[in-house]
């Protein structure tokens, strides 16, 4: 059983700074990539961030410059520097991860239960 813990979401004034956590935990045998995901009330869930277990980093367009995702390989976390937030990041944030568990040759795609992050205008 492989899980996705996720802390560090909460109520923030616009232009203010938060950072997400996000540890996988379980029978893993490797991860390829993890990331971030939001959903705003009456939107898809949408990509903000992912980095490859390589380094290779992908950001939407809308975090460029504000957001800065980081990885502790050795721990299977991940991380989301969240800094001049604006309102319009108020979301849910979600964790996901690509990995292969022990004993699989499949990849495995793992969401977290989502963590709120509310700014306030």
């Amino acid at each position: 059983q492989v899980q996705l813990v996720e802390s560090g979401g909460g109520l923030v004034q616009a232009g203010g700074s938060l950072r997400l956590s996000c540890q996988a935990s379980g029978s893993i045998f490797s991860i390829s990539s993890m990331g971030w995901y939001r959903r705003t009330p009456g939107n898809q869930r949408e990509l903000v961030a992912t980095k490859t277990t390589g380094g290779v980093t992908n950001y939407a367009d809308s975090v460029k410059g504000r957001f800065t995702i980081s990885r502790d390989n050795a721990k299977n976390t991940v991380y989301l520097q969240m800094n001049s937030l604006k309102p319009e990041d108020t979301a849910v944030y979600y964790c996901n991860a690509n990995l292969i568990p022990y004993g699989s040759v499949k990849n495995l795609e793992v969401w977290g239960q989502g963590t709120l992050v509310t700014v306030s205008s």
